[in-house]
């Protein structure tokens, strides 16, 4: 088992070395990488939105659940909700779900290339495979999946706010109270770091497993479904890691 990890942690290590190489064609590289923003971006947006705002509407109702005291402010319920969100529920869950969704594309992609042979054809042209086809989708990611966790962090409060509102649970300007009580701007800061961590370990690991295909049609689904779940295990234990590192 352990000698599998190394080999394929080794294979990862070198397919990151092959995409630093000098551009043939730098209008070409930036069509692709435009392309892959695109596709991460826009295309993920809808699933982010609907995510973000029912998380944000059953955080805040969960939360006035259990706070039933009368000696605690309602206020607090959006101070609650602000901090886990922005801490924990916008930055890992929205890359959870982004695994799945981007993480299969990119896999599935590159896998069909692998297994049709443009892969080969490409290299036999000269050019740099892994620095065409892989980097940038792992800048895209990069780029773009904390712009989908700053956004569904926004959604998540307005859910979270719209969902009280409608419920009863407290006012608005009680939610907008408690937003702005004890705010740490560092919360944000560490949101950040998270989303660009869990960005590069959903376009590497699914841009590896994918590249990497041999076999047949069947061979693409095991390697989509392999680069979904391991980019899961990573997020979650980088999770862990940068909560002890950084807080």
């Amino acid at each position: 088992m352990e000698f599998k990890f190394f080999y394929h942690f080794g294979n990862f290590l070198l397919m990151l070395k092959g995409m630093f190489s000098r551009p043939e064609n730098m209008k070409m590289y930036w069509k692709q990488f435009m392309q892959q923003c695109v596709d991460i971006g826009v295309g993920s947006f809808g699933i982010v939105f609907i995510i973000s705002l029912f998380m944000g509407g059953v955080t805040t109702l969960q939360t006035a659940y259990q706070l039933v005291s009368p000696i605690i402010p309602k206020s607090t319920i959006a101070q609650v909700v602000r901090d886990t969100i922005i801490l924990e529920f916008a930055p890992t869950l929205t890359s959870i779900v982004l695994a799945g969704v981007v993480g299969s594309k990119i896999a599935s992609e590159l896998g069909n290339m692998r297994i049709s042979e443009q892969i080969d054809a490409l290299e036999i042209m000269g050019i740099n495979t892994k620095g065409y086809l892989i980097a940038p989708k792992i800048l895209a990611a990069v780029l773009m999946i904390p712009v989908l966790v700053a956004i569904a962090g926004f959604l998540g409060i307005w859910g979270g706010k719209e969902a009280g509102e409608l419920s009863g649970v407290l006012s608005g300007e009680e939610f907008m109270q408690g937003l702005r009580q004890e705010f740490k701007a560092y919360n944000v800061f560490f949101a950040m770091a998270k989303s660009y961590t869990f960005g590069f370990i959903i376009a590497s690991v699914s841009a590896y497993y994918g590249y990497n295909v041999t076999g047949g049609a069947l061979e693409i689904g095991k390697a989509s479904t392999t680069a979904v779940v391991v980019s899961c295990v990573l997020v979650l234990f980088m999770d862990y890691a940068l909560t002890a590192i950084l807080l």
